[in-house]
């Protein structure tokens, strides 16, 4: 569900009849590259010239994006990394420099969910989910700004949420991650501004990925009734990942260039409605 098939360039670079080059010759790392919203970055990214760097969690996702990216003529490195843990942010980042000595471009789209009512949460489930949104995040995020001010800059795309504004019933632990997420977006971005790099956030709403369908079925196992209904009253449809990596490699562009500390929010209105 997450993603579409690769066969060959042409296809690979049609969406949105995107055939723009925008970044020839960039490093672009993408975590959680290897599936859905990242990995359609990770293949708008690649159609448009960039040397892709991936780390993700799944080696068998990694190899099947690897493999399919082969095929159809794009070397894109992957390494598996479990980035809720500093060492493999490190080990994997220093891969990445050892291939491409650069970082231009991050996409920091790692991350994960839990739907389950608020008095029911666990200190394991907090711990789980702090560390894969919000700890991953920072430290990924905070090596490679170290990289960024020693190459003069550089651009940041975040993947936060709707839920980084907005609250969900079943979704408090999420949203509270996302909403840290969106603040260390904007904190880095104030911070950063005048030693060139820029950093923006992406904030979809439900993205047909296979982590947006898991959660429309958690939610609704629950007594929500977004199948039925409820998505069709806020988003209209539900949204394809190709057009949320479409926002996410505009704000990463030259394009882009004085656009920092923004979200962009692909809900299709859903944020500003209400």
């Amino acid at each position: 569900m997450g993603g579409y098939h690769v066969t060959n360039k042409d296809q690979l670079g049609a969406h949105l009849s995107s055939k723009q080059q925008r970044f020839i010759g960039k490093s672009v790392l993408v975590t959680g590259g290897a599936g859905g919203m990242g990995l359609a970055a990770t293949k708008m990214f690649a159609a448009e010239g960039a040397n892709v760097s991936v780390l993700d969690i799944s080696h068998e996702a990694g190899k099947k994006m690897t493999d399919d990216m082969n095929d159809a003529g794009y070397d894109v490195f992957f390494q598996q990394a479990d980035l809720s843990k500093s060492n493999e942010i490190n080990s994997g980042i220093d891969a990445v420099m050892d291939k491409n000595g650069r970082i231009d471009t991050l996409f920091n789209h790692a991350g994960s969910i839990i739907v389950k009512p608020f008095h029911l949460m666990t200190e394991h489930e907090y711990n789980k989910l702090m560390d894969i949104n919000v700890r991953s995040a920072f430290f990924v995020i905070k090596r490679v700004v170290d990289i960024m001010v020693k190459n003069g800059g550089g651009s940041i795309v975040v993947t936060g949420s709707i839920g980084s504004g907005k609250a969900f019933v079943y979704e408090s632990l999420y949203c509270m991650t996302k909403a840290a997420v969106l603040m260390l977006s904007n904190s880095v971005a104030v911070e950063y501004r005048d030693r060139g790099i820029r950093c923006n956030a992406v904030c979809p709403g439900f993205v047909k990925t296979a982590h947006g369908l898991r959660e429309i079925d958690e939610l609704d196992n629950l007594g929500q009734e977004w199948q039925d209904g409820d998505l069709a009253a806020t988003q209209l449809r539900i949204c394809e990942p190709e057009e949320v990596a479409s926002a996410v490699l505009f704000l990463a562009s030259d394009e882009a260039s004085f656009i920092n500390g923004a979200s962009i929010y692909v809900d299709n209105g859903w944020y500003v409605k209400g």
